[in-house]
């Protein structure tokens, strides 16, 4: 009986095992989840600080949506294969680029700057919370918030 109480939190019939993830590389359940609410809210928080910051700057809505679907100009290096593909893709949908452009229009006077990167952030936001993850070379339907297409529940 010590045994078990020892093992308690760890082990039982009422702690049931983790479920393995469907494809390797991809998070599930829960985490998934999470990555997904937390695109949703980098897509909330973009969206209102383009609102109170970049629309009185002079950058109005119809710039807000002709740069919110730039990076999906990343989807024609599939042209080139899954390889060159995910490679692009990944290029415009990390954080990384809209970070450098915000840092640049921190460090240069520049109000466009901060637009793009508000957009850009908005974007990956927008993707990341439809469960479009970054992507691995197998292809497009490979990401690592799970498996895009029939298999993927939402």
């Amino acid at each position: 009986m010590a045994e078990r109480l020892r093992a308690w939190p760890l082990a039982g019939p009422a702690r049931p095992a983790a479920a393995a993830p469907a494809e390797p590389g991809a998070v599930h359940g829960g985490v998934r989840w999470l990555l997904r609410a937390e695109g949703l809210a980098l897509l909330a928080f973009a969206v209102a600080a383009y609102a109170q910051w970049a629309v009185p700057q002079g950058a109005g809505w119809g710039r807000f949506a002709l740069l919110f679907l730039l990076p999906d100009a990343a989807f024609l290096a599939y042209l080139a294969g899954p390889r060159a593909g995910a490679l692009a893709y990944n290029a415009t949908h990390s954080l990384a680029g809209p970070v450098l452009a915000g840092l640049a229009a921190l460090a240069l006077p520049s109000a466009a700057w901060g637009a793009v990167a508000l957009v850009w952030l908005a974007h990956i936001g927008f993707d990341r919370a439809l469960g479009y993850g970054l992507k691995y070379a197998q292809g497009f339907g490979f990401t690592h918030l799970g498996r895009l297409g029939p298999r993927d529940p939402w």
